[in-house]
């Protein structure tokens, strides 16, 4: 096996442990609390527990009408950031390549 694969494969399995772990972890939860929620949720609800009298500072600009155009943006957004990091990562792996590639002008001495 190529050094390459056995990356891949190895990369694979990571992910399939980490995302594995999670939802074990997850799953042994206990409450009524809601499941997957957010760090934004969590820190809400904290702050509203712990300060009832509280107000917001900012109120948002734009609040999705549903729970399922919400994820439909925030999908979007990762899709968004994920396409431009890949090609980032592709175009700079192009450009060593490349240059690797070229012969170097031979040296004045």
């Amino acid at each position: 096996m190529r050094k390459n694969t056995v990356v891949t494969v190895l990369l694979v399995a990571a992910i399939v442990a980490i995302v594995g772990v999670a939802l074990l972890v997850d799953s042994r939860r206990s409450g009524d609390e809601e499941r997957f929620v957010g760090t934004d949720s969590a820190a809400t609800s904290r702050i509203e527990e712990d300060h009832p009298d509280y107000q917001p500072w900012f109120e948002p600009v734009f609040t999705p009408s549903s729970g399922e155009v919400e994820s439909g943006l925030f999908a979007v957004q990762a899709a968004l950031g994920g396409t431009i990091l890949g090609y980032t990562i592709g175009a700079l792996r192009s450009r060593r390549r490349t240059e690797a590639a070229a012969p170097t002008p031979p040296t004045a001495s």
